[in-house]
């Protein structure tokens, strides 16, 4: 079975945007959450989803994969749809953006 983790990362977030960029210790919270999902046991990849060249280039400088989606969408639920249906897996793991200590084994149990 081939499991998926994709971390939605919209940078016009209502309430700040550019959050997903917020440097947390030198780093961007987007980094530290892709550091976490990298680590954990069960997932074969991860993506970064997005609607925003800024995290296409900050995913690319810290070498994610990253998918560019519609910026119409409504939920990090809705900008996962858009990719996992032309992504060869059995399970999709959404993982939010703006969790960056998030363990990977909660990412695991999930």
């Amino acid at each position: 079975m081939k499991t998926i983790g994709m971390i939605p990362a919209r940078y016009a977030a209502s309430r700040l945007d550019g959050k997903v960029l917020a440097d947390i210790a030198g780093k961007p919270m987007i980094q530290h959450v892709y550091e976490r999902a990298i680590d954990a046991d069960l997932l074969d990849d991860v993506i970064v989803a997005t609607d925003d060249e800024r995290v296409v280039d900050a995913a690319d400088s810290f070498g994610a994969r990253c998918a560019l989606t519609s910026a119409s969408h409504r939920s990090g639920t809705d900008r996962i749809a858009e990719l996992a249906g032309d992504i060869d897996c059995d399970v999709v793991v959404n993982i939010q953006g703006d969790e960056p200590m998030i363990a990977p084994e909660a990412i695991d149990a999930a």
